[in-house]
């Protein structure tokens, strides 16, 4: 309990600072690992798509024909894996990154799946690779 609220604090620290880009663990900032993480996804999918191993797309709406955060400036990725759903929302500044196929509206509906169901998945697959 203790733990959680020392991180709830911290949390709240940092949203106070506001840009959380230049936070660093010592190594590497937050905005490092995100475009790290942007990179890395954009050559899985785009690996994934080339090969056609798994249904990968992105698109400008979600399944429900709605808009990203209800704006011009967001995307949606997503692959459809034996173990699940996994999608991420890029700014459309990165639409180039992504070599994959373009939908009108992302072709899942969103399963509710956390950060966490989304490692767990994308870890079983690399398993059984």
């Amino acid at each position: 309990m203790e733990q959680q609220i020392q991180t709830e604090a911290i949390n709240k620290m940092i949203l106070q600072v506001g840009y959380t880009d230049c936070i660093s663990d010592g190594y590497h900032t937050f905005g490092e690992l995100y475009e790290f993480r942007k990179v890395y996804n954009a050559l899985l999918f785009n690996e994934w798509a080339k090969q056609g191993k798994y249904y990968v797309h992105k698109s400008m709406k979600h399944n429900d024909g709605e808009k990203c955060f209800d704006s011009d400036v967001w995307f949606i990725v997503c692959a459809m894996l034996p173990s699940g759903l996994v999608s991420n929302h890029y700014h459309v500044l990165d639409w180039d990154l992504f070599q994959v196929p373009v939908t009108d509206k992302a072709l899942f509906s969103f399963d509710g799946h956390t950060s966490t169901d989304v490692l767990d998945r994308l870890t079983k697959v690399a398993k059984i690779q």
